[in-house]
């Protein structure tokens, strides 16, 4: 089966499993975990902040991103089909109080809909507190945010007050494809969170970064949303390993992509959606739904995911070799024609 739902289905290679095999533990809800501490140390030394803390999920790093900045009340402007806004159960809203307001069109927006959508200072309006960007952007097809526009987006934010808090779930993507550092494209946010499990894959983990101030109180809002873990060096170590052995790889990953998109060019009822900068491609088809394009899929030993009613998504990663993508796009190009 060629699984192309996503980056999280990788599983930790040998050298991975050794290194968590001797990872070195300790209790990391007293802090005494030493391969969590370094790998902390190495997160926040790598996207250019002061500390990191980390946590099990991607979605847990981004809600306590975002409630570090708000208040019961407060209003977060995100993009449009942002992963703060459609893929973690509520939480901005159930556990923090928090209004989601997507702006912008395919995962962008600019510095123009930060202005018409931040809220005036009335008491009839929950005040707008935070501006969430998403680099990689997951359902605008893996967009990575051009570098002006970011800058126009922060000064934006900043000329309001608003906190900024970075979703970089798949940061290192966008740092390998515009030959970036991690830290030049974090550089500005209060808040940054990064995946060990999507395409450096990792099997559990993220990490929300940002001042020791901050840090600390997200310490304890880990502790409230239950991701206090205790020898979990464990998962620690298979981090360092990923940041180690798995960055750079990530480019085979995106030229993947590229080639996937490529063999669809010529397809009657399959269009690619938008560039594909990094390793997801969305496609459109047109003719039959998303679920019937699935089954198809599934059937020939090819999976994906459908995002709409006639949208998919397919994602490379480590545990599927151009081959493999050629294949997956031979077949999709034979159930939906």
């Amino acid at each position: 089966m060629i699984d192309l739902r996503s980056d999280t289905v990788t599983r930790p290679g040998a050298g991975m499993r050794e290194a968590m095999s001797r990872a070195e533990v300790g209790d990391d809800v007293y802090g005494e975990d030493p391969t969590v501490n370094r790998l902390q140390e190495r997160v926040a030394e790598l996207v250019g902040t002061e500390a990191a803390l980390f946590v099990p999920s991607g979605s847990m790093a981004n809600q306590i991103g975002i409630q570090v900045h708000t208040r019961p009340g407060d209003e977060a402007l995100v993009s449009q089909g942002a992963h703060v806004l459609m893929y973690e159960s509520g939480t901005a809203a159930a556990f923090g109080g928090v209004q989601l307001t997507p702006i912008g069109t395919d995962g962008l927006f600019g510095a123009s809909d930060v202005e018409a959508h931040c809220k005036p200072d009335n008491h009839h309006h929950g005040p707008t507190a935070l501006v969430c960007v998403e680099n990689t952007h997951n359902r605008g097809g893996g967009r990575i945010w051009p570098l002006a526009a970011l800058a126009e987006v922060k000064a934006a934010a900043r000329a309001r007050g608003l906190a900024l808090h970075l979703d970089g779930a798949r940061l290192w993507n966008a740092a390998v494809a515009t030959l970036k550092t991690e830290r030049e494209l974090a550089a500005g946010f209060d808040t940054v969170s990064v995946c060990l499990s999507k395409g450096l894959g990792a099997p559990v983990g993220s990490l929300v970064c940002g001042s020791r101030e901050r840090m600390h109180r997200a310490h304890r809002l880990r502790k409230m949303f239950g991701g206090g873990m205790r020898q979990a060096g464990v998962l620690a170590a298979a981090g360092l390993y990923a940041l180690d052995h798995h960055r750079s790889r990530l480019a085979d990953d995106h030229e993947n992509a590229s080639r996937f998109a490529t063999l669809l060019g010529s397809a009657e009822h399959v269009r690619v959606l938008g560039p594909v900068e990094t390793n997801i491609i969305v496609v459109e088809v047109s003719g039959m739904g998303s679920a019937a394009v699935l089954e198809g899929l599934r059937a020939r030993g090819v999976l994906a995911n459908a995002i709409g009613p006639t949208r998919l998504r397919f994602v490379t990663h480590l545990d599927v070799d151009r081959a493999a993508c050629e294949r997956a796009a031979e077949v999709l190009r034979g159930v939906a024609g």
